[in-house]
């Protein structure tokens, strides 16, 4: 079997499987499994494929074909042009989170910063790796969750401070920013999302509880507390969320509430300034 072969086999597999994007999934898996890129796929693909690389590409397929994430197996997913390291324990980085995060670096000049329920410490990680910031903490109640961020930290070179707290719990001190893209999945949406997100990623990184608005109300509720005079603080949201946000910051005194879109042209950010 050649290396072609081996890889349209494989999108074979994952296509009768259900794999909506089969053909990349089953490229990227290749790259990963033998470690080329396309210019090195181009030079070697007629060649006879080694029969340990089968067997261990086989292998990821079959994995891939059970609906697992492709960014769990090959355990990294690229962020604001930096490669982290996740796993199970961790939301998968979404691009549309780079929406809030560029959105953050318009403001961040020589400022102290918080991100709230960081997961894989991406934001937070992503806003240090920045420069301008002048300091950046994160927490989350996961300590699996932690684990992956510090490991993310230290791999990056960046000086973010990780803090365990379920929200506000352990948090002191004041900051000019605060950002977070928390759990903000209804309990309707919870029944319609694929396999991969519903069955692998974890759901207390998913879940916002009923109406998606629960961790919104919970740190809107003291986040002034912790905000210097002229703060912000930003959201990532889910695209139907908008206006109740924007409401919910309304009625806690914000100010300059605006909402930006994602690239599809979709609700994704609101932010929000003390005054």
């Amino acid at each position: 079997m050649t290396i072609s072969d081996m890889l349209n086999k494989g999108a074979d597999t994952l296509q009768k499987a259900g794999i909506e994007e089969y053909g990349l999934d089953a490229w990227y898996l290749l790259s990963y499994c033998m470690g080329i890129n396309r210019a090195k796929y181009y030079m070697v693909q007629g060649d006879e494929a080694d029969a340990q690389i089968i067997e261990k590409y086989n292998s990821l397929i079959g994995i891939r074909a059970e609906r697992k994430p492709l960014q769990q197996i090959t355990g990294s997913q690229e962020f604001m042009g930096i490669e982290f390291e996740i796993d199970e324990n961790v939301l998968i980085p979404r691009q549309d989170t780079e929406i809030l995060v560029s959105e953050v670096y318009k403001l961040c000049q020589n400022k102290n910063v918080l991100d709230m329920c960081t997961g894989s410490g991406c934001i937070a990680i992503s806003i240090a790796k920045d420069g301008k910031a002048k300091s950046v903490t994160a927490c989350d109640i996961s300590e699996k969750a932690l684990i992956v961020a510090e490991n993310n930290n230290k791999r990056l070179g960046t000086f973010v401070h990780f803090i365990k707290s379920d929200l506000w719990s352990n948090i002191d001190g004041v900051y000019d920013i605060i950002v977070s893209n928390p759990p903000y999945i209804t309990e309707d949406e919870m029944k319609l999302l694929m396999p991969e997100v519903k069955e692998h990623e974890p759901r207390i990184a998913l879940f916002g509880g009923r109406d998606g608005l629960d961790f919104y109300r919970r740190i809107i509720n003291e986040a002034k507390a912790h905000l210097t005079e002229d703060g912000h603080i930003l959201f990532e949201i889910g695209c139907f969320q908008a206006v109740r946000v924007s409401g919910l910051l309304h009625e806690a005194g914000f100010e300059n509430i605006r909402v930006v879109k994602d690239l599809a042209g979709l609700d994704r950010v609101v932010m929000a300034d003390v005054k």
